[in-house]
Order: C-alpha cells, then sequence, then structure tokens
C-alpha cells in the first residue's frame, strides 16, 4: 500500500515524519517524483538504472521493432 504526501515546507515534512514514527508507521523518504520514485526505492533497482543509463550514453542500445515487441 502506498501513501503520497508532499509537505509544502520542512515544518510540515518534520511534522509528518514525527506522526508517522509516533505511530509506527514505517516510510521512506525521496527527492524523485513518486511516478518514479521506485527506480530508487532499492540498492537493486538503483544499480541497474544506473548500469542502464550508462549502456544508453554510451550508446549500447538494442533496437526492437514494434512488431517483435510483446514475441
Amino acid at each position: 500500500m502506498t501513501i503520497t504526501i508532499n509537505p509544502k515546507n520542512q515544518k510540515e515534512l518534520r511534522k509528518v515524519k514525527t506522526f508517522l514514527k509516533a505511530i509506527e508507521v514505517d516510510f521512506w523518504e525521496s527527492k524523485d517524483h513518486p511516478e518514479t520514485a521506485y527506480l530508487n526505492s532499492t540498492e537493486a533497482n538503483k544499480k541497474h538504472l544506473q548500469a542502464s543509463l550508462k549502456e544508453a550514453e554510451e550508446e549500447k542500445l538494442v533496437e526492437i521493432k514494434l512488431d517483435d515487441l510483446w514475441k
């Protein structure tokens, strides 16, 4: 289950974190956009993302034809 909270400032952020700790709810913070936060949510995801970005920078790309995409 996921809840996204967007505090307006550091004061609100501290209050939210204090509350979550008080009621013993686990949470993690990310400065990423919520839509892509999962890409950095684990060390394995981070490593995979970094490797993929490096391959793209080095133009080590694989072209897949649209007709072959779901084969």
